[in-house]
């Protein structure tokens, strides 16, 4: 029988004997939680004591092989573990050819991200996609090759590179339900490879995938409806939640497990400091169930982690769990199974909208409400806009009632009203940049303005990393342009994906982000962690967080002034950050 020291020791042949005493400390403090864990998951299978040796022996190389770069980065990370909470931390979200067009273009632009403030960088998929349509890059066919349009891997070294030297980290996407269906694991099972079949969930019953159906929501019910496709040359029912050419991968399997998280690894030691783990609640499959947020999707995440810690510690992991409030703190595990550093918190941001169009911060209250504390080093990932729809249903626990979001929906989607926003797969989502569904070009423009600024002035007072999304802060407003492109016009995602203009002039929604995040970095009391409270208002409009000792912001989402605590009258769509000691204006 194996003992605890054969994983050990086959970690420690491959370290030079530079790093033995680095790896002692870190496996001593995580390799615990990683074996039971994955012990969990596949010790009932045979041949796992062996596996699980070759698995870290694998890691052990990969920890050899990481830059000397990038291990100072860890030793500094490790002895500063909250390094990511701090109230100056800002994120900035783009694809890559939008905003420069290749990875090199990217680096020009890292001049625009320093004077913002940004300190973290998240570039949307640029790994080799999968020919022909992708899902915006979201079907990967390497993940060890740029997408050839981008660049290559030298120039995401040296892009990271850059960055780093900057004080900017730079954020990944790591697809971990599917990869595309021309990724050579998927190539090699249709080749007849057994080991790479069992990457992959293959049903030889049209009736074996019904039962499953029963259960199974739909993510994209309009473009792709139904979870599974038929693939002639497997020879069954490809498990395909998302499209048909994304190729859901099997976590039950241990061989899939140690080929994901050894191609993170090689990404992380390529200089990525965060991964974007996409599709986190879709990870393990139980039949009867929705086959989301399942306990082994936790276990997979725990496990990963472990992983991370041992290897690479100067890395985050963010859960991309597009859920209800109540599910999401399941993902940052606890303090004795940490899972991901980061999440978002979709449904404030869904909620922030949504006060918009009542014009009403009740549903913001009660997200606020019901947020629990966060377990110590970690952070909430808080924004306005992002590449993806919003969705509304993920509300729906707060607002009680679908036809209460079904009216913000047709509020949003052009039914009245100020917004200019696009339906996404029928009523319940929408699309459209932060400026348009402001109302940028309908009626008031500097009302518009003051709407983007009191949704940001929200992101970046609650608590967490607040995130701007590529061109927000500019005030671009949609590109219908999208519906002249045959293999875009199907997805109305695309209308908030327009190129980043070469020649950007910095307008009134540029000036007053920058003094918010200037305002927000001087402030401890802003940092992620420190407690968020919604004080009680006499006036349904006004939304009153308390942050710490002196911080109070003060939110107006209505169309009237509203009078606020300390004699304060606020504007319509006004926002006042306050010390609630003076009560006098944060400088």
């Amino acid at each position: 029988m194996t003992t605890m020291s054969d994983p050990f020791s086959a970690m420690l042949d491959a370290l030079p004997a530079g790093l033995h005493d680095t790896l002692q400390r870190r496996f001593d403090r995580h390799e615990g939680i990683l074996r039971e864990r994955l012990q969990r998951l596949y010790g009932h299978l045979p041949g796992h004591d062996a596996w699980y040796a070759a698995l870290l022996a694998e890691v052990g190389r990969l920890m050899a092989a990481r830059p000397a770069a990038l291990q100072a980065l860890d030793a500094t990370r490790e002895r500063q573990p909250d390094w990511f909470c701090a109230p100056a931390m800002l994120g900035y979200s783009a694809y890559v050819d939008r905003f420069g067009g290749d990875l090199r273009g990217v680096a020009a632009r890292i001049p625009h991200l320093r004077e913002l403030g940004v300190t973290y960088l998240h570039l949307l998929p640029f790994l080799k996609p999968r020919t022909g349509e992708s899902d915006g890059g979201f079907a990967v066919a390497s993940f060890d090759d740029v997408d050839p349009r981008l660049g290559t891997m030298d120039d995401l070294e040296d892009l990271a590179a850059r960055l780093r030297a900057a004080g900017i980290s730079l954020c990944s996407d790591l697809i971990l339900n599917h990869v595309a269906d021309d990724h050579p694991w998927a190539a090699g099972a249709r080749a007849g490879d057994a080991r790479l079949r069992g990457f992959f969930h293959v049903l030889p019953e049209r009736d074996q995938a019904d039962a499953y159906e029963r259960t199974l929501g739909q993510v994209f019910p309009e473009a792709a409806p139904g979870n599974f496709t038929f693939d002639a040359e497997m020879g069954g029912w490809v498990w395909t939640t998302f499209y048909p050419f994304q190729w859901d991968l099997n976590y039950a399997n241990p061989a899939l497990f140690a080929a994901v998280a050894l191609a993170l690894l090689r990404l992380a030691n390529r200089g990525i400091e965060v991964f974007r783990l996409d599709s986190t609640a879709f990870l393990w499959k139980r039949l009867g169930t929705d086959c989301m947020n399942q306990p082994e999707a936790h276990t997979l995440l725990q496990a990963l982690r472990a992983l991370v810690a041992i290897a690479a510690p100067g890395v985050l992991l963010k859960a991309e769990a597009i859920v209800p409030t109540r599910a999401l703190p399941a993902y940052f595990g606890t303090a004795d199974a940490p899972e991901c550093h980061l999440a978002y918190h979709s449904t404030l941001m869904t909620a922030g909208w949504a006060a918009l169009a009542e014009q009403d911060a009740r549903l913001v209250r009660a997200v606020v409400d019901g947020t629990p504390a966060l377990p110590p080093h970690t952070s909430w990932l808080t924004y306005v806009r992002c590449h993806d729809d919003i969705g509304w249903k993920h509300l729906l626990p707060e607002a009680g009632d679908i036809g209460r979001l079904a009216a913000v929906a047709d509020f949003y989607n052009g039914a009245r009203g100020f917004a200019d926003g696009v339906a996404f797969q029928g009523s319940l989502a929408t699309n459209g940049t932060a400026a348009s569904l402001c109302g940028l070009r309908h009626g008031d423009p500097e009302a518009a303005v003051r709407r983007v600024l009191l949704l940001h002035a929200l992101a970046l007072a609650f608590g967490g990393l607040p995130m701007l999304y590529m061109g927000d802060e500019l005030g671009m407003v949609n590109d219908h342009g999208y519906l002249l492109d045959p293999a875009r016009a199907h997805d109305s995602r695309w209308v908030q994906r327009a190129a980043f203009p070469t020649d950007a002039a910095a307008g009134p929604i540029y000036h007053g982000l920058r003094r918010l995040i200037a305002l927000r970095s001087r402030h401890p009391d802003l940092a992620a962690g420190v407690p968020c409270t919604a004080l009680e208002t006499s006036d349904p409009a006004l939304l009153a967080l308390a942050r710490g000792t002196r911080f109070l912001g003060l939110f107006n989402f209505s169309d009237r002034a509203v009078a606020a605590p300390g004699g304060h009258v606020l504007r319509p769509w006004e926002c006042v950050w306050l010390d609630r000691e003076s009560g006098e204006p944060l400088i």
